[in-house]
C-alpha cells in the first residue's frame, strides 16, 4: 500500500496501530525520518505492547545515530515483546541490545 493510500485510510477513520506502523515504515523507506517517527510513536500509543512498532522505531533511531534513544526504545520493545509472547522479536531485540551494550 502506498503512502497516500495509507494517509487516506487513517484520515478516513481506519486508524490504529497497524496502519500507523505500516505508514511509519513506508515513510522511513522514503527517507522521511521525522514523519516515520511520528507515526511509529502513534502506533505505540494505540498499542503499547505492539513490539513490532517499538522495534521499527528503535531501528530508525539507531540509523539516525540516536544510540541512547534506540537503546531505550529497544528495552521498552523487549518488555512489550515478552508481555505479548513474541519470541522472534524478543530474540532480535536481545541481540541488538547486547551489541549496543558491548560496543
Amino acid at each position: 500500500m502506498d503512502i497516500e493510500a495509507l494517509k487516506k485510510m487513517i484520515d478516513g477513520g481506519r486508524d490504529g496501530a497497524m496502519p500507523r506502523l505500516t505508514l511509519g515504515e513506508a515513510l522511513a523507506r522514503e527517507g522521511d525520518t521525522d514523519g516515520a517517527q511520528e507515526h511509529l510513536r502513534k502506533a505505540i500509543e494505540f498499542d503499547p505492547d505492539y513490539s513490532a512498532a517499538w522495534r521499527a522505531l528503535g531501528r530508525l533511531q539507531l540509523k539516525a545515530g540516536e544510540r541512547a534513544a534506540a537503546t531505550e526504545t529497544f528495552r521498552a520493545g523487549l518488555d512489550a515483546a515478552r508481555r505479548r509472547g513474541d519470541m522472534q522479536i524478543v530474540r532480535e531485540l536481545e541481540v541488538r541490545l547486547k551489541r549496543l551494550d558491548g560496543s
